[in-house]
């Protein structure tokens, strides 16, 4: 009855949840942290009664006691790593006290591996945090796993943060698995202002059984758990961190409820234009289309159907897909640099150009164009710009209501970053960012192109 009066009023805290987990006598398990102390175990222990809760906390932070219990890995904060943790620590605990308590106790192990802000503030700050858990005693146990990025600027911050959302995950997992709508909200509870970012969801095992993996996944941009999520060429949800880790990086955004296609080298010629620019002739780019859910559903009341739609068929044509909440260019600039400093492109066509040199589009920002382009164009960011026909160019800038007097442009033939021209004092700027290799032509193969 008193946890119920919590719930109503909202004032489920980490210290209310982790007591309500410690008195419950069904609950038993292993908490194992690598990589920001034991915080998740140490809320146990602070609020007490957590014997009748943990059996075992550990922390084996050095990587050679860390192989030698878990294996090797070829990443240390990583999915392979968590969930070897979970799988060694949770068959420990049926080995050891299944026999025992197994026909009263519904076992959990809880596990994150993770690396926070270090010393010098030069790292990626995020983790993996997972927990395997038996919904009743003796039941197949089900498992929800996450990868988090931390946001706080100190490292004990991040370690703070980690600790209440390891509770609100045990919390979640045995109290709010029945309600997704409970469930992922409650991740953040008394994590205010963006501290933790959800972007990775995995859940299994008999009670997710019913969940659609991408539902799920789209689920966390709704609930703004998180701001971007990525799905593989087979409809996957797909770890960002593990997907763009070191690699260079080609991104076109659009809707694509029409597959334009345009170009079919496209890819093959942009991955090549930045390889020759960059100077670098390092592995393939990846290669992902970005689209905002600004930009495909048309109403606030749009379902996640519609999203669906959309990625089943980008994903026929074996595209890897990026689903963000994200407004502006550089913010998907700031988004890429946490995982990878190799270069990567825009890929954009030429009729979009016009749009991001405008100064309305920038109203936010006190420098304007000036403000968003540095953001944008940070070391080795390129907008790698394919040619639009010069009828569809007027016609697309027309349609978004831009004033195509302001600009100069082949009446005929296509249109390119080089032959076009601004009207306004944003033209010293653009003619910048072309003679410096920034914004750049890619040639395609013009023969295939057809109206987008």
């Amino acid at each position: 009855m008193e946890e119920q009066a919590l719930q109503a009023q909202n004032t489920l805290d980490p210290h209310h949840k982790a007591l309500h987990i410690n008195l419950d006598p069904m609950r038993y398990g292993t908490i194992a942290e690598i990589g920001a102390g034991q915080e998740i175990a140490s809320w146990f222990f602070r609020v007490g009664a957590a014997s009748g809760t943990i059996a075992k906390s550990m922390s084996a932070y050095d990587m050679l006691v860390s192989d030698s219990i878990y294996g090797k890995a070829n990443r240390y904060v990583s999915k392979e790593r968590v969930d070897s943790m979970l799988s060694h620590e949770f068959a420990l605990l049926l080995e050891r006290l299944g026999p025992s308590r197994g026909a009263e106790t519904s076992f959990f192990a809880l596990a994150d591996t993770v690396s926070a802000r270090n010393f010098a503030g030069t790292n990626e700050t995020h983790g993996w945090m997972g927990i395997r858990f038996q919904a009743a005693p003796g039941a197949k146990p089900s498992q929800a796993l996450l990868h988090v990025n931390m946001t706080d600027s100190e490292a004990v911050r991040q370690s703070e943060a980690l600790g209440i959302l390891g509770v609100n995950l045990a919390y979640a997992a045995f109290y709010l698995s029945a309600d997704l709508d409970e469930f992922l909200p409650s991740l953040l509870d008394s994590l205010p202002n963006g501290r933790i970012e959800v972007d990775y969801i995995e859940l299994s095992g008999p009670v997710f059984e019913h969940l659609d993996s991408r539902l799920v996944t789209i689920a966390l941009l709704r609930k703004r758990l998180a701001n971007a999520i990525l799905f593989d060429s087979d409809q996957r949800p797909h770890p960002p961190t593990e997907f763009f880790h070191k690699r260079p990086i080609l991104l076109e955004r659009g809707s694509f409820r029409a597959l334009h296609h345009m170009f079919p080298d496209l890819a093959e010629r942009s991955n090549s234009k930045l390889q020759e620019i960059s100077g670098r002739a390092e592995k393939e780019a990846a290669y992902v289309l970005e689209l905002s859910l600004n930009n495909i559903l048309r109403t606030q009341q749009s379902t996640d159907d519609e999203v669906l739609e959309v990625i089943e068929q980008l994903s026929k044509q074996q595209h890897n897909i990026l689903v963000s909440n994200y407004s502006q260019f550089f913010h998907l600039t700031q988004y890429l640099r946490r995982y990878s400093s190799s270069p990567f492109g825009f890929v954009v066509s030429s009729a979009l150009l016009p749009l991001l040199m405008q100064d309305d589009r920038y109203a936010l920002l006190k420098g304007g164009v000036l403000e968003a382009s540095a953001r944008l164009f940070q070391q080795q960011v390129h907008l790698l710009v394919y040619p639009v026909e010069s009828g569809l160019f007027a016609s697309y800038l027309k349609l978004v209501n831009f004033d195509v007097s302001k600009l100069s442009f082949p009446e005929s033939g296509m249109v390119r970053a080089q032959n076009l021209a601004l009207a306004n004092v944003n033209q010293h700027l653009y003619r910048y960012l072309i003679e410096s290799d920034i914004i750049v032509d890619v040639d395609v193969d013009e023969s295939f192109a057809m109206p987008s």
